[in-house]
């Protein structure tokens, strides 16, 4: 560039990221300007004309949407690519329509920023070079007039070198630079016309957003590097499946958007269960680890009531939403008519400390680093037959950690678990499990009364559990009246008729359900009546110190007789001392689960056998 360093403006009001920015920049050999709001950053731009901008988005003051419109309103400063620094996603689609060149998310990954500050500069470089190209092509032309036969084949090189560097720099604008595809300007673009000869034919056509289910289950865990690699065996995986008229783009991150021209939606449907398909056939392999892959995608059919790229994006974003809600390699139909969004499921997100809980959970599901325990549950009253009560147990998942020879308690590896979507296959795992264990002793059955296991509200929207479970026990010869199935997140469930048809296909086949944790919030009371439960465990957190706690003891008091009005058994968790199951047995709770009565250990075909014999 002329022989002079790349001069690139920072603009943050955050000090700290300008010093995390200036640091990744340091290997590139740049000059550094900064400020630290957006008046300060036109002045400098004016006196100083920089070669880059890398512009935050929230700012007191003036925002960097602001300073980007100035600064393009300004023909002497138009030019300077200016790229976005944003936590925010959907602030891209503003962004772009201010004139930004590109985008950085935050938090910042050095590897990216330096990436796309090459990607700039190189087209600045070409830009620079195409200039004095065209200025030098001109005085060439005007002093060799006169000798136009000789230097005919000398200028057609040159125009040659002028037409490469302009393809490539068209290039460089419209594709993305790890997966080699379309980027989202180029989707912009094609989105457009596409929809503007749709309000003159109506041809059909439909918009596909693929969401890969995986890759931040690789990407960190793995690395970054591994990460644009699946990025890549992704996109070619897809590209694979479509035609030559159908449109492929990257639009950022693991998102994927695939334009259907001429399709219908059952045919577009078809091509999103064809992608599912194939990539759910591929396992990414990355250092001696082979990583199943799903594909979640949402599909917009175009019509003319979708007029901009932008409300296409709105639109599949939502549709995208539910899709991931719904489970992993979900395939959802954009409807037009209006649905209410479900309610949060996603716990808080635990942090990561020095556990890389990515692969400790996925070599833990491989290499069955997984225990279970169990905890009696005790009748509270004795039978009146003095007939000994069949056995009642809950199971409780635990995680064996070989390297610090430790078992680690649900607690801890729950919430990483349902982040990198791997909490059905935790539950599937447990469930499979407990089947095997009583298949064991079939000589028992009759002496156990139920075997509880916990379910999490994403499980119980997997449509494929109950055949599974089905399976399960028809393989191991097990009644299904054995299993009682425990769900605590209710307020997680998103579709209550669905929830309603799972739990009624698993009580056909014996197994009943108890609602777990009772009172902890408001969705276990607004679902007790509209889903099949059986049973009503109430949260310990109000039986525990009911004995000392009167507004405990009245919360259990309200819903022992609530459990009474419905006519449904209840059970009382973390009962710890006798005058707490006393207090209990007055109000007529029929079981009770805590310290008071037995402390969980490990389960196994012997301690079955040693709790039923007579």
């Amino acid at each position: 560039m002329d022989g002079r360093p790349l001069t690139v403006l920072i603009v943050d009001d955050t000090p700290e990221n300008i010093d995390v920015l200036s640091a990744i920049l340091d290997g590139l050999g740049c000059e550094i300007m900064v400020a630290n709001q957006g008046q300060r950053a036109l002045e400098l731009a004016a006196r100083r004309r920089p070669d880059l901008i890398l512009l935050d988005v929230m700012m007191p003051g003036m925002d960097g949407f602001e300073v980007c419109r100035r600064l393009k309103a300004d023909m002497s400063l138009a030019e300077i690519p200016v790229v976005f620094v944003t936590a925010r996603t959907d602030d891209l689609a503003a962004g772009f329509a201010m004139g930004g060149s590109d985008y950085i998310t935050k938090p910042l990954h050095a590897e990216e920023v330096r990436a796309r500050v090459r990607h700039q500069v190189e087209r600045l470089v070409l830009l620079r070079e195409l200039r004095e190209l065209n200025r030098s092509l001109e005085e060439r032309v005007r002093d060799r007039t006169a000798e136009l036969t000789l230097a005919n084949r000398q200028l057609r090189i040159e125009i040659n070198e002028r037409r490469y560097m302009q393809d490539r720099l068209n290039y460089l604008a419209t594709h993305d630079f790890v997966t080699r595809q379309f980027n989202r300007g180029a989707l912009d673009a094609h989105v457009s016309e596409l929809l503007a000869q749709l309000q003159r034919d109506g041809q059909p056509a439909a918009f596909l957003l693929l969401d890969i289910d995986q890759f931040r289950l690789v990407n960190e865990s793995c690395g970054c590097i591994a990460g644009d690699e699946l990025l890549r065996q992704f996109a070619e995986l897809v590209a694979g499946c479509l035609g030559r008229q159908d449109f492929l783009a990257r639009l950022g991150g693991d998102q994927f958007g695939v334009v259907a021209a001429g399709l219908s939606t059952a045919q577009a449907v078809a091509l999103a269960e064809r992608i599912q398909a194939q990539v759910a056939a591929y396992e990414f392999p990355w250092e001696e680890r082979r990583f199943p892959l799903s594909v979640s995608i949402a599909l917009v059919p175009l019509t003319r009531y979708i007029v901009s790229f932008e409300q296409l994006m709105l639109t599949a974003d939502e549709c995208a939403y539910h899709a991931k809600r719904a489970g992993r390699g979900t395939l959802r139909v954009h409807s037009p008519a209006p649905a209410a969004p479900p309610p949060g499921d996603e716990p808080a997100d635990a942090g990561r400390g020095s556990t890389n809980w990515a692969l400790t959970l996925f070599d833990a599901l491989q290499q069955q680093h997984f225990r279970i325990h169990a905890q009696r549950i005790v009748p509270l009253r004795p039978p009146a037959d003095g007939e000994p009560a069949p056995l009642r147990l809950e199971t409780l998942v635990r995680l064996w950690d070989p390297e610090r020879q430790r078992l680690l308690l649900p607690g801890q590896f729950i919430g990483p678990a349902v982040r990198f979507h791997l909490v059905t296959d935790i539950d599937r795992w447990m469930v499979r499990q407990v089947i095997q264990l009583l298949g064991q002793v079939p000589d028992r059955h009759a002496a156990i009364g139920q075997v509880a296991v916990n379910l999490s509200a994403v499980s119980v929207r997997d449509t494929t559990l109950p055949a599974q479970v089905a399976a399960w026990l028809d393989e191991h010869r097990v009644p299904g009246r054995l299993l009682c199935f425990e769900i605590t997140e209710t307020e997680a469930i998103v579709n209550l008729d669905a929830a309603s048809q799972f739990m009624q296909q698993l009580r056909d086949l014996g197994c009943r359900f108890a609602l777990d944790d009772f009172g902890s919030g408001f969705a276990s009371f607004s679902t007790l009546r509209r889903l099949p439960f059986d049973a009503i465990k109430i949260d310990g957190v109000f039986v525990r110190d009911m004995d000392t706690d009167e507004v405990h003891a009245g919360m259990v008091r309200s819903m022992t007789e609530m459990a009474r009005l419905l006519d449904k058994p209840v059970v009382a968790e973390w009962v710890e001392s006798e005058q707490v199951a006393g207090q209990l047995r007055d109000l007529g709770v029929t079981w009770g689960q805590g310290h008071a009565f037995h402390r969980p250990e490990e389960l196994t075909a012997e301690r079955l056998r040693d709790w039923t014999a007579t």
